[in-house]
């Protein structure tokens, strides 16, 4: 099972620990799924199951929670508006941040400095 922070596997509190738990808590978020989600067995996890999905499979993974209401009866993004358009990369900036955020390696992760700009 792969956990949701760092710390729970005895890491040393570090930026990139905490780096890596504010990643996966915006892929939380923004997915409305849990890294102990059963769905995350065997290798799988939340990081890697963002990775693989966007830009294409977007709506397949979004939150519909968190879309507004003519976005979530959109079967696809094809035809939109400009305003939801923007939505589109809006949600597809934060995916990449929290992904950014969330690699195995401390040294690859983003700096907390660049998530800001």
């Amino acid at each position: 099972m792969h956990y949701v922070s760092e710390y729970g596997m005895g890491s040393e509190v570090s930026t990139e620990g905490d780096l890596y738990s504010f990643g996966i808590l915006v892929l939380e978020m923004l997915t409305g799924r849990r890294p102990t989600d059963e769905m995350f067995e065997d290798g799988h996890n939340l990081h890697n199951y963002v990775n693989i999905s966007i830009p294409h499979n977007l709506s397949q993974i979004v939150d519909p929670t968190i879309l507004p209401k003519e976005l979530k009866q959109a079967s696809n993004y094809q035809n939109l508006n400009p305003m939801h358009l923007e939505v589109e990369k809006c949600l597809l900036s934060l995916f990449r941040i929290a992904l950014a955020c969330s690699k195995e390696s401390p040294k690859e992760r983003m700096s907390m400095v660049d998530v800001t700009r």
